[in-house]
């Protein structure tokens, strides 16, 4: 019997229509699904049905996996591949499996012989690089900093020095209510002749994507509030 496939499911960014960032083929896949692994049940299933999907949902099968599951087995998720169905690994925002746990999910697939098939859609991190003008060629993303004020600065100095360094932008992201708090970090830690790009409610109705350096931010200070924020780096 043909093993089924996993496809990777992004999702949208914002309170956008889904079919503005998700291309048909994408919506196609999602609605000839079945079975989905998920981070929460209650938003997949409100993605799943702007996304066009009319099933009963009784009759489909979800699977939690999330940062506060165990180390996923083979078992548990992708039995159902063995006998031929496709499953859906559905993010909770933007693309699957970067700065999100479902790459443990990939991993075992890959390990058992399952055909991974990524499908396209919005990455604010891809999106904040393209539109910042910093250099897309070498470039490192970073996930979360330090929470620490002292380990978040040794971390920004150390960034600061890799992109000088190396000419690499540096990108990194921080959960929206602790946006303000990173951005004042920055302006404390980083030299004023220092890059700073900001990708702001990405693919939202409110999205910003500014570009200016540590000394021109610091006559702004702006207030980022709760809005997903994707920081940028670069010398």
């Amino acid at each position: 019997m043909k093993q089924g496939i996993l496809y990777l499911i992004p999702s949208n960014l914002s309170e956008q229509p889904v079919e503005d960032v998700l291309p048909e083929g994408t919506l196609k896949i999602i609605r000839s699904l079945d079975c989905f692994i998920v981070e929460e049940l209650r938003t997949a299933r409100r993605f799943l049905r702007k996304a066009g999907f009319t099933r009963n949902f009784d009759d489909v099968t979800f699977l939690i996996f999330n940062e506060h599951s165990s180390l996923p087995s083979f078992g548990d998720y992708l039995a159902a591949a063995d006998e031929g169905k496709d499953i859906g690994l559905l993010s909770e925002a933007g693309s699957p499996c970067v700065a999100d746990p479902g790459s443990e999910i990939v991993r075992i697939a890959h390990e058992n012989g399952i055909t991974v098939k990524p499908l396209t859609g919005p990455s604010s991190i891809l999106l904040s690089l393209m539109a910042s003008g910093f250099n897309g060629q070498n470039f490192a993303f970073l996930g979360y900093l330090p929470v620490d004020k002292q380990s978040r600065a040794r971390k920004l100095k150390e960034i600061e020095k890799s992109a000088a360094d190396k000419k690499q932008t540096q990108i990194f992201i921080e959960t929206p209510y602790r946006n303000d708090a990173l951005f004042t970090a920055i302006m404390q830690t980083c030299s004023d002749s220092t890059m700073l790009g900001l990708g702001i409610d990405l693919t939202g109705a409110s999205e910003k994507i500014k570009v200016y350096t540590v000394k021109e931010w610091k006559q702004m200070k702006p207030v980022l509030g709760k809005s997903p924020a994707v920081f940028l780096l670069y010398r």
